[in-house]
C-alpha cells in the first residue's frame, strides 16, 4: 500500500476518498447492528452525512471531462443525493421497508459498485491498494472480512440473547 498517489491529489479527491472510505466502514457497522436503536438513528445520520460528503466532493473533482467539466458519474452523484433524500423522507414518514431498501440499495451500489470501479489497473486507488503487488490489498481485506465476521457474530449472539430474555 502505497497513500501517496492520494496524499498528492487534490483536496477535494482527499476529502472524497475518506468520506467513501468512513462510509463504507461505518455503513458495514449498521448493516450488522440492531435496528431502530439511539445508536443506529445517531450513526444512521452520521453516515448520511458522509454519503452527501462523497457524492458533493466528486463535483470537485473533473479529471474525466465528458459534459463540459463532468462525465457520466457525476450523475451517479446526482442520483446519491437524491436516494439520501428519498431514504431520510422515508424513515421520517415511517415507512421502515422503503428506507431499509433505499438505504441498502445506496451501500451496494453507489459504495461497494463504483467503489470497485475505482480499483481498476489505471485508476488512483489501485495505485495506492496494489503498489506493493497487492499484498497490502490482501491483508486489508482479510481484516475486513474478520472485522465483518465479528460483527455478524455480535449480532447473533445479541439476538439469541434477546431471544432468551423474550421465552422467560
Amino acid at each position: 500500500m502505497d497513500i501517496a498517489p492520494l496524499t498528492h491529489s487534490s483536496l477535494a479527491i482527499q476529502i472524497h476518498a475518506t468520506a467513501a472510505v468512513l462510509a463504507i466502514v461505518l455503513g458495514t457497522v449498521l448493516m450488522v447492528m440492531e435496528k431502530g436503536t439511539g445508536s443506529h438513528r445517531a450513526l444512521g445520520r452520521f453516515w448520511v452525512g458522509l454519503m452527501a460528503v462523497t457524492a458533493l466532493s466528486s463535483f470537485a473533482i473533473t479529471e474525466v471531462r465528458m459534459f463540459g467539466p463532468y462525465s457520466w458519474i457525476h450523475g451517479l452523484s446526482l442520483l446519491t443525493l437524491v436516494f439520501i433524500a428519498r431514504g431520510v423522507r422515508a424513515i421520517r414518514r415511517g415507512r421502515v421497508a422503503e428506507h431499509r431498501s433505499t438505504m441498502i440499495s445506496l451501500y451496494v451500489f453507489a459504495l461497494l459498485l463504483t467503489g470497485g470501479f475505482t480499483l481498476l489497473p489505471g485508476r488512483r486507488m489501485h495505485a495506492v491498494l496494489f503498489a506493493d503487488g497487492g499484498t497490502s490489498a490482501g491483508i486489508a481485506g482479510a481484516i475486513a472480512l474478520a472485522f465483518i465476521g465479528v460483527l455478524l457474530a455480535m449480532r447473533g449472539a445479541r439476538a439469541q440473547s434477546l431471544a432468551r430474555r423474550r421465552r422467560g
